[in-house]
């Protein structure tokens, strides 16, 4: 018979606590992230507040540069002991210690197999805006929004209200407005529309022409050819031929010469007249009235040449917030009572975490970035053809953290060098087959380049790119240079020779 009975025993749990989510969460966050962070952690804690200027005792509880020499062998880190600052924050215990925590909590994760946190590398950010694109016929830059101009909608609006026309006309117009997607077209179908505002097809298509008499021309079209078209017609240029090769824009894509001028009936040198007329069209003609324009992202981590050669990391001052315990509001409510040095002592725990997370947060990212520095010095020397292979896995095993701890801190960072603004995880990268000192990244850039030097009537198959390649040193396979190319968002061979005899 079963009975009821005590039994003592001892498991161990991974427990979650507070700090240790906000020690993740802080060490995952960029400067601008942690900035608001900490705005909304001073608004919670009076005991914290936020140290402003560039004094001299700003400077000197600011956090040192860290150096990468050229050989290496020095590497001077920020002092071990974050926890040392304002406001005698004495270390009660492992427990209080924001590293040593999140690093047994990583441990345990990878020990219970429930941590998996892929690292997924991208290319960099791009430095400069790229010109839009018709096809193969290339496309003019677009033009730049009006400072402190109108949005589109509002631009629109306000035309289709001066217009002479029926009321009913003019408000359907007003919604076929709200309709647009930011670059100017309505590609929602006409037929949609009529039903969503129980209209008749008929009302909506009179509304649709009177939008498109509207500035910039080209707004309101369901696709690139009427966008085309309506710009051409207002410069008298949308003759019979003009109409067929607008027809044939997959044909002008393709680099298709051959059965472009057979379906235009054009000469060579017509079709090179009106490919210089379709570049001085605006394929997006409601971009330069963009609402908003995505603001520029701040880079977290700043990369100087050192006067001994060598490489200064720094965080970026100009986003990093900088914090500090009020002392003399903790005077002024010591010996207030029982309950009120209870609460104290909770804020003053509570900010004392803060602190110690922000500087090991700032020490760890500053040494995961010397650690990449250093692997990969010849890209900053010799551009992208001097990547290397790099994992997580070694830039843990080289800086003593946990892998999960390295991708925290290249998650989402940017880093500003002399060779422009990347994100951290652009220098995480695979080999190349058994070849261990040739990073992927190398190899697509070789081969961006190859295609590049291709001329007329030269131009390379993936096969003579294998064989280029290999030449180079490069022990590379077919199906790679394929998977390459296609990622580069490079043409077949038989595309680009099309491409090249049309041009």
């Amino acid at each position: 018979m079963q009975g009821l009975r005590l039994e003592l025993r001892q498991t161990q749990q991974l427990v979650m606590t507070p700090q240790l989510q906000q020690a993740i969460r802080l060490l995952q966050m960029t400067n601008l992230e942690l900035e608001a962070h900490v705005a909304t952690e001073i608004e919670k804690n009076p005991l914290l507040e936020l140290v402003d200027g560039t004094s001299d005792a700003d400077a000197a509880d600011a956090t040192p540069p860290s150096t990468v020499s050229d050989d290496s062998s020095a590497q001077d880190s920020p002092s071990d002991d974050p926890g040392d600052g304002p406001g005698d924050r004495p270390n009660n215990g492992p427990g209080d210690d924001p590293a040593a925590a999140l690093q047994e909590f990583d441990t345990s994760l990878a020990a219970e197999n429930l941590h998996d946190m892929p690292l997924r590398r991208e290319a960099p950010l791009p430095l400069s805006g790229a010109g839009t694109g018709i096809g193969a016929a290339g496309g003019a830059e677009l033009p730049e929004r009006p400072a402190n101009g109108p949005d589109l909608r509002s631009h629109l609006s306000a035309q289709l209200r001066q217009m002479r026309a029926p009321s009913h006309a003019t408000t359907i117009a007003l919604c076929l407005v709200e309709a647009l997607e930011d670059d100017g077209y309505l590609r929602e179908p006409l037929q949609m529309l009529a039903l969503r505002l129980r209209v008749a097809q008929a009302e909506v298509e009179e509304a649709l022409t009177l939008l498109q008499r509207c500035d910039p021309t080209g707004v309101g079209a369901r696709d690139l050819a009427e966008c085309l078209s309506l710009q051409l017609a207002e410069r008298d240029r949308l003759d019979p031929m003009m109409r067929a090769l607008l027809a044939n824009l997959d044909l002008l894509a393709r680099g298709d010469a051959r059965r472009l001028a057979t379906a235009t009936g054009a000469e060579p040198e017509d079709i090179a007249d009106m490919l210089a007329d379709l570049r001085r069209l605006d394929p997006r003609p409601g971009t330069r009235y963009a609402a908003e324009e995505p603001l520029p992202r701040v880079p977290d981590v700043l990369l100087a040449r050192a006067r001994d050669g060598g490489w200064e990391i720094t965080l970026n001052p100009e986003t990093l917030p900088r914090v500090q315990m009020d002392e003399t509001f903790m005077l002024r409510l010591d010996s207030k009572g029982r309950e009120c040095d209870r609460w104290i002592a909770e804020r003053r725990s509570e900010a004392q975490w803060l602190l110690r997370s922000m500087a090991k947060r700032a020490e760890t990212i500053l040494t995961v970035t010397r650690e990449i520095v250093r692997a990969q010095g010849a890209f900053f020397d010799e551009g992208p053809s001097g990547l290397r292979p790099l994992t997580l896995r070694r830039v843990a095993e080289e800086t003593g953290l946990h892998e999960s701890t390295v991708s925290r801190v290249a998650a989402n960072k940017l880093i500003a060098t002399p060779r422009g603004v990347f994100e951290l995880k652009f220098f995480f990268m695979n080999a190349v087959g058994d070849d261990t000192e040739m990073a992927a990244e190398t190899v697509r850039q070789r081969l961006r380049a190859l295609v590049a030097s291709e001329e007329a009537e030269e131009v390379f198959s993936d096969d003579e790119l294998v064989q280029r390649l290999r030449a180079e040193g490069i022990d590379i396979a077919r199906r790679t240079v394929a998977k390459y190319r296609k990622m580069l968002r490079i043409p077949s061979s038989v595309e680009r020779r099309r491409r090249k005899a049309f041009a």
